[in-house]
């Protein structure tokens, strides 16, 4: 027997415009229901309800729509804009899907394992934060995973190809590309010639001195 989907109540939305902002005062957000051959249709959700859900399954996990209490409709959590500095909702996109028809989305990459070039030379790790697959809406994994325990130096990278992709889904992104690899740490060249000088100037006390003319501290990266 197939798991229940879950599910989303939404409400049809008169109110557009500036004046949404009374419906997120009142704890609702807007949004729009749209998808290939459906009229798109404004529609307001209970904000906090939302947020639960999207915590749970992401963008890439089908759920049901349910308008005014109709038969919900599977669709995906398409778009989610939020303010810049406080990163609150305001306003949602809701795709409703063909369940027959393959799509094309971001999935998010999780990190597994433990990389000896971080744990034990310092380094930097640096890794793809999605990558774009193609499959059946109730095939779409909810992450790609990466393991990150073959990065035991500098040289050492993981591409896209050596990622474990669900045998009914296919890899869009360029397999040669980088998933994960770890950088070198920073290198920082500290010049100490001008506290040196403070120190054994005669006649000279204070928290420290000015660099010597035309030394300045600067750092680079190796």
């Amino acid at each position: 027997m197939p798991t229940a989907r879950p599910t989303l109540a939404a409400a049809k939305r008169e109110i557009t415009g500036k004046k949404v902002a009374n419906l997120r005062r009142a704890g609702r957000l807007p949004g729009v229901l749209y998808g290939h051959g459906v009229p798109s249709e404004n529609v307001s959700v209970d904000a906090h309800e939302f947020e639960l859900l999207h915590r749970k399954v992401g963008n890439t996990t089908l759920i049901d729509v349910e308008v005014d209490g109709t038969k919900g409709r599977p669709a995906l959590i398409y778009g989610v804009q939020r303010e810049p500095l406080k990163h609150r909702t305001l306003h949602i996109d809701l795709f409703v899907v063909r369940m027959t028809e393959e799509l094309t989305v971001d999935v998010p990459v999780t990190v597994n394992g433990t990389a000896d070039a971080v744990e034990k030379l310092g380094g930097t790790l640096s890794h793809m934060s999605t990558i774009k697959v193609r499959a059946l809406p109730d095939r779409l994994p909810q992450h790609i995973e990466v393991s990150i325990d073959s990065l035991v130096d500098f040289d050492a990278v993981v591409h896209v190809s050596d990622l474990e992709i669900p045998g009914d889904v296919t890899l869009v992104t360029d397999g040669s590309e980088i998933a994960a690899r770890v950088l070198p740490p920073r290198v920082e060249e500290v010049v100490a010639v001008a506290e040196t000088a403070a120190e054994g100037a005669p006649g000279e006390e204070g928290e420290g001195g000015e660099a010597a003319a035309g030394e300045t501290p600067e750092s680079t990266e190796g």
